[in-house]
């Protein structure tokens, strides 16, 4: 395995990088020689997370440096360290317990990623030496940075196509199977609520469908909302609401890497990855607010707005998904904007219809440092989709508890005794943050990954 950007095996030049936290800050100093120290108390170094502090030996040349760590298991305390120090390669000090070993290459990974597809990066990050690129953490950073990718990559080469590519080659890396429905045969292969979102592209509607694993091994179904742009269709958003809507597809790249990372691995599971993968354009043929259409398990679903167009082509994969009869069936999706209100960027909105199911997955958040927050299926809240004409509305007029009535609306295409679980996830950053750059962003990742491994051993 080649090492990713921001990691080295030769240790030719390499010097000492200490990770100081405050707690250990004053014993680290004293330990210092006394010019050093004062160099370091001049500099107002005190081991803050976020920090970081070159060291000057007697001759004036560069002998070493110290980054300021939060909490030691957390990536992103390491996250500012490629760019907060000279590009060079950088050794650790002493030895470190294998989690913080993790946390430190992950965040070193996650903070050394730039988008450079289209714009050249000013400097290279700095190198952490490490001892090989066999390594699990490789592969889980590997799957991030997948995520970021598919993201950022802006429409015109992340359309329906573009995904359908990104799915053949991994299947074909990994030996999986795929299969791919397009354009008009989703209406006869009984798929019609995908293709009345994406009919009027230009670019036809899909559903990837790919398989892997042993028929002995638990089956996972991992659904990923693609809508690879989302102007909001006829209920058209205004630009600013517009501007980032590259990103509606997130849903889809985490069910891609996730799905990636579990073939890597060779976890012993058996996975169907389902990506319906649309743009909701304006033309023509465009769904209209008021129309009445069909899906996959023959429930009616009257058109409220077609802004809320990503539950309406989840809701024939979920479907499809059903009728397989996994153990579990897990999506995701830049879902709704009320999952942001009411919880933040950074904090994805999970749902499940188990208690177990959705209390490994918090349970493995908070040990990644990767966290989620149930809310609640508050079932009452289905009256916010009555339609006097069909059997369910995509929206309503009220804007009360949206993520929530969202993700009911998802469990009615959800058979009653399937285990399930929703992420609702914002999939970017907004702004530049250590180990967090501007843009796309896994979230939620690390942590149903652990939790589907643990599982997979038990």
């Amino acid at each position: 395995m080649t090492l990713p950007l921001g990691f080295t095996s030769s240790d030719a030049g390499a010097l000492p990088l200490d990770l100081i936290g405050r707690a250990d800050f004053a014993a680290w100093r004293d330990a210092l020689p006394a010019p050093t120290a004062a160099w370091v108390q001049a500099h107002g170094f005190d081991g803050s997370p976020g920090s970081s502090v070159l060291l000057p030996g007697p001759d004036g040349q560069l002998m070493g440096a110290a980054v300021g760590i939060g909490d030691p298991l957390d990536p992103y305390s390491y996250g500012h360290a490629p760019f907060a120090l000279p590009a060079r390669t950088w050794r650790t000090s002493g030895r470190h317990e294998p989690g913080v070993r993790d946390a430190l290459r992950l965040g070193w990974g996650l903070g050394s990623y730039r988008f450079d597809r289209y714009k050249s990066t000013p400097r290279a990050p700095a190198q952490l030496l490490v001892d090989n690129a066999d390594d699990e953490v490789f592969a889980v950073l590997a799957a991030s940075v997948r995520v970021r990718d598919l993201v950022n990559t802006p429409t015109e080469h992340m359309g329906p196509a573009e995904l359908e590519q990104i799915a053949r080659e991994i299947a074909q890396r990994h030996g999986a199977r795929i299969e791919v429905t397009t354009g008009e045969e989703l209406l006869a292969q009984n798929f019609p609520a995908i293709h009345a979102v994406g009919r009027a592209s230009h670019r036809a509607p899909r559903l990837i469908a790919l398989e892997w694993g042993d028929a002995a091994h638990p089956h996972v179904a991992l659904v990923g909302k693609g809508v690879c742009f989302d102007t909001g269709g006829l209920d058209l958003k205004p630009a600013d609401g517009m501007r980032w809507m590259k990103k509606d597809m997130g849903g889809a790249a985490h069910a891609i890497a996730l799905a990636e990372l579990i073939m890597a691995r060779k976890l012993p599971l058996r996975i169907t990855l389902l990506v319906p993968a649309v743009e909701n354009a304006v033309g023509p043929d465009a769904f209209r607010p008021g129309e009445v259409i069909a899906t996959r398990q023959g429930i009616s679903v009257e058109i409220d707005n077609t802004d809320a167009e990503g539950r309406v082509i989840l809701c024939d994969a979920l479907t499809y998904a059903g009728e397989r009869k996994p153990a579990l069936l897990l999506d995701f999706a830049t879902l709704t904007g009320a999952a942001r209100i009411a919880l933040g960027p950074d904090l994805p909105a999970l749902y499940s219809n188990q208690d177990t199911l959705a209390q490994d997955w918090l349970d493995a958040g908070i040990v990644q440092r990767d966290p989620v927050w149930r809310m609640p299926l508050w079932r009452p809240y289905l009256r916010y989709l009555t339609s006097h004409i069909a059997d369910i509305a995509n929206g309503g007029p009220s804007k009360m508890a949206g993520s929530v009535t969202a993700a009911l609306y998802l469990e009615r295409f959800v058979p009653a005794d399937q285990a399930w679980a929703h992420l609702d996830v914002y999939s970017w950053n907004d702004a530049d943050r250590p180990g967090r750059p501007a843009g796309g962003e896994a979230q939620g990742l690390r942590a149903v990954y652990a939790m589907l491994k643990s599982r997979a051993a038990r």
